[in-house]
């Protein structure tokens, strides 16, 4: 019976058996309402179609390619009734990385959304043989098809495989377990004090755990109401949050900066807010703080794609008391400090943030050897420095060594210097990081030029067209003589960065 959320593993269940009735509004989007009935029933056509056209069984992979959409949710809610895996895409990625991906995945079918039809025909043509289909189409394939049996899913039955940049050049595939986002869910409904009253305004892209998993799915899953936007737009948003009167949302840091240069930003109406939760990197604290003085209290989440994300984070209570610090381990994990052979240290002392819970991942998909690294003991080693003061509430000093966060996405060096390595006129490159005013950070190229030619910016940058996604291009190419080294022959980003920060 409708009423409380739903015990089940399988998120299909949370939205046709959990704490909201068939005629409650579900979805708001700008093409109209879906109630958590029409949902639910899209989510079994597509199931159908899935299962009788397409053959889907439980554990295969199907990939989803399309913006902020109700089928976007329906096609997760329709693998969850299969057993079957979903691998959403992130759109802003460019079509080779898209064709890596769904190797990798050993995907059986794309699903993607009317915006992306012309990509979707460019990978049909790399993979003739994967079915590519939209969610209309599957959807009228499914009218003839018999809805399929929900599929008996316990909290080790796999949903989701999120892909993320690797420090090896490649993306890994984080897998997700039913499990995963249950005990995720359950760390967002202790954070936001979600109930079904509540009204989430998801901006941030779903493909990311952080635009569906702090707050889209744990609404759906107490019977809250959702309104979807597309894409961000910072005066979309801020008219949304004025006409629409959310609860809550979250927002990265590059678009709470955007939403505060708006030059509506001043007269908008900001009093449904009970809070805005933000993450994805270290936030700038006057962006806390201008939203503090219009009288919403920011939380911070720390996490990462592999904690499904919620890690530590900051209780709506301590959100001023404590501006500044991630917070406390979230209701159901477990954080801790650590030295380099893995062993608690004091407050106050500066270590890797590890993090164990049901809400970790299971490994990454087909890669042995990065899972082994990153789960030691059952603690998953974010490689994040940080430390916790005496009262026990985390502050995170450093992101991971290499990366670069660019507006709320992971830019790894290592899948850039890939490319410059195949250059014949680059003898050796590092990229690292510069400071920007509206991105956060930029990925910087530092070159050193074959002898045998001339080499210009612009033939460096020519290099990653159509191969990366823009945001990861270099936004500038520095020219160095050699690349500082340590007595063991590796290159000291360090220095890189330090002069890089010295010539802006």
């Amino acid at each position: 019976m409708p009423g409380h959320p739903s015990s089940s593993p399988n998120p299909f269940d949370w939205i046709s058996d959990g704490a909201a009735a068939p005629e409650d509004i579900a979805l708001h989007t700008p093409a109209g309402n879906w109630s958590y009935g029409r949902l639910a029933g899209r989510a079994q056509r597509l199931a159908a179609g899935l299962a009788g056209g397409l053959g889907i069984r439980p554990g295969d992979r199907v990939a989803c390619l399309d913006h902020n959409t109700p089928d976007f949710l329906a096609t997760l809610f329709a693998c969850a009734r299969l057993g079957a895996v979903m691998v959403p895409l992130n759109w802003r990625l460019a079509l080779p990385e898209h064709d890596y991906i769904l190797e990798n995945a050993g995907a059986s079918a794309l699903i993607a959304g009317s915006a992306f039809a012309s990509q979707a025909d460019a990978l049909r043509g790399l993979r003739p043989d994967l079915p590519v289909l939209s969610p209309e189409i599957l959807a009228e394939r499914g009218e003839d098809e018999a809805i399929p049996p929900a599929h008996t899913a316990d909290e080790a039955t796999p949903i989701l495989i999120v892909y993320t940049s690797g420090t090896t050049g490649r993306p890994k595939g984080a897998m997700l377990s039913h499990g995963a986002l249950l005990w995720n869910a359950r760390n967002s409904l202790a954070l936001h004090d979600l109930t079904a009253a509540d009204h989430v305004l998801t901006t941030a892209p779903l493909f990311h755990v952080g635009g569906l998993n702090i707050q889209t799915l744990p609404a759906l899953h107490v019977g809250a109401r959702v309104t979807l936007h597309p894409r961000f737009d910072p005066a979309a948003t801020l008219h949304a949050i004025a006409t629409e009167r959310p609860t809550q949302t979250v927002l990265v840091p590059v678009q709470m900066k955007a939403m505060i240069d708006s030059p509506v930003w001043a007269d908008t109406d900001l009093s449904s807010l009970r809070m805005v939760v933000t993450g994805s990197s270290m936030v700038p604290l006057p962006l806390i703080e201008a939203f503090h003085a219009r009288g919403v209290p920011v939380v911070q989440v720390y996490g990462a794609t592999e904690t499904a994300p919620i890690a530590v984070c900051l209780s709506h209570a301590d959100a001023v008391r404590k501006i500044g610090s991630t917070g406390t381990p979230a209701a159901h994990c477990e954080a801790r400090i650590v030295d380099a052979a893995g062993n608690p240290l004091e407050p106050g002392m500066h270590g890797e943030i590890v993090v164990r819970g049901p809400n970790v991942m299971s490994g990454y998909w087909r890669n042995d050897t990065a899972t082994t690294e990153a789960l030691k003991d059952g603690w998953f080693h974010t490689g994040d420095i940080g430390h916790v003061d005496h009262e026990g509430y985390f502050y995170v000093n450093d992101r991971k060594k290499d990366l670069i966060v660019s507006g709320g996405e992971n830019v790894y060096p290592a899948e850039i210097e890939l490319i410059l390595a195949e250059c014949p006129s680059v003898a050796e490159a590092a990229v690292v990081g510069r400071a920007h005013p509206h991105w956060g950070e930029v990925p910087i190229a530092v070159v050193v030029p074959n002898g045998g030619g001339d080499l210009d910016a612009e033939t460096v940058l020519a290099l990653f067209e159509d191969r990366l996604a823009r945001y990861k291009h270099p936004a500038e190419v520095v020219f160095i003589d050699a690349l500082p080294r340590n007595a063991m022959g590796k290159v000291q980003k360090h220095v890189l960065r330090d002069m890089i920060a010295a010539r802006s």
